[in-house]
């Protein structure tokens, strides 16, 4: 496979990764400050859930990529 190919699906997944890890920030922090969650902690909870998304994502490819190789 040609180098441009790997570099250009690697991008993809990437940012592929970061909107859902983005989405799933913004939907706990939403979700925090509707709870009643002052903005501190929403935005603490918002930050935990990008981080632990991020985290599932890799471990999730890294373990794809265990497989398939």
């Amino acid at each position: 496979m040609p180098i441009s190919v790997v570099v250009a699906v690697t991008v993809l997944a990437v940012s592929v990764a970061v909107i859902i890890a983005v989405l799933t920030a913004v939907t706990a922090g939403f979700l925090a400050r509707r709870e009643g969650a002052s903005p501190a902690a929403a935005v603490s909870r918002a930050g935990m859930a990008f981080a632990a998304t991020l985290s599932l994502l890799a471990l999730l490819t890294t373990t794809v990529s265990d497989l398939l190789g």
